[in-house]
């Protein structure tokens, strides 16, 4: 017995690297899977059916079952379509990763239009609209879901020459807090993980070199997604999983203690510059 025996699966970009690693994972447990992937390179460009039906055939020789989608992700249309697939070859959908994404990296005095367009295209609408689409047949169907989200430090904490991506992948934590929100009433929940993994995206980043494959591994990042695909997830909701190598944490917005001024008048600059460290404590 798999603790995902009978649900079906949709993992978004898992033609290669974190999302094969999902797709194999989901399956490993039971999940019947939908293995989306353009079969483009990081940057979004090209495209083609190998690197999706690769995966689906290693599901199915390891005794899964598994079917491919080729459509991006960023567009509604498109959104309603990898949705629609699920039903299209196994009747129901359960579970629904977010992990599709590209990169195109340029510090932001340099980055030109197409650069960002593209990256919250693919990165944040295609989130939303895959979310969105998912949610409104899990809710049809009437017996809950599982949605996770990739969001990333880049977004959460920022990294140099990240500004498009990391805007994007703020967003996803955003759009994350607010779906688990809404969603709860119809026992659909919405968590996030920020993954650390070495891949074809993060190969050649300054921060990965120098690491350990085996510490860096995206079959790291795959457990807590199965995890939070299960039943016993079900009370889990609206949460951010940090995940990389053997670390597993959590990230979280909050706010500090601050200061209250006496009155109703606006702080006066003096003021904020008197009470500034009370302003910025966390305790």
């Amino acid at each position: 017995m798999g603790a995902l025996d009978g649900k079906v699966a949709i993992v978004t970009g898992s033609g290669g690297g974190i999302g094969r690693c999902h797709a194999l994972a989901l399956a490993k447990e039971g999940a019947k899977v939908v293995v989306n992937d353009l079969g483009g390179d990081r940057s979004g460009d090209g495209g083609g059916a190998m690197m999706a039906d690769k995966v689906v055939q290693e599901i199915k020789d390891a005794g899964g079952d598994a079917a491919p989608n080729y459509d991006a992700v960023g567009s509604f249309e498109n959104g309603e379509k990898i949705v629609a697939s699920a039903f299209d070859a196994f009747g129901r959908l359960d579970i629904l990763v977010n992990n599709a994404g590209i990169l195109r990296d340029k510090t932001i005095s340099k980055m030109e239009p197409a650069m960002w367009d593209t990256v919250i295209e693919v990165h944040l609408r295609g989130t939303f609209a895959c979310l969105q689409a998912a949610f409104r047949r899990m809710r049809e169907q009437g017996t809950g879901g599982s949605i996770i989200n990739t969001s990333s430090t880049s977004g959460l904490i920022g990294n140099f020459g990240q500004g498009n991506y990391g805007a994007a992948k703020a967003g996803v934590y955003g759009l994350t807090r607010v779906a688990s929100m809404e969603f709860q009433k119809f026992n659909v929940r919405v968590n996030a993980i920020t993954p650390v993994a070495l891949t074809r995206m993060t190969d050649d980043l300054p921060a990965f070199q120098g690491g350990a494959l085996d510490d860096l591994s995206p079959a790291h990042i795959s457990p807590i997604v199965v995890y939070l695909a299960s039943d016993d997830a079900k009370d889990i909701t609206g949460k951010c999983f940090d995940v990389g190598g053997q670390h597993l944490g959590m990230f979280e917005v909050k706010r500090s203690t601050g200061a209250d001024k006496p009155g109703t008048e606006p702080w006066t600059l003096a003021e904020i510059k008197e009470d500034i460290g009370k302003i910025m404590a966390w305790d």
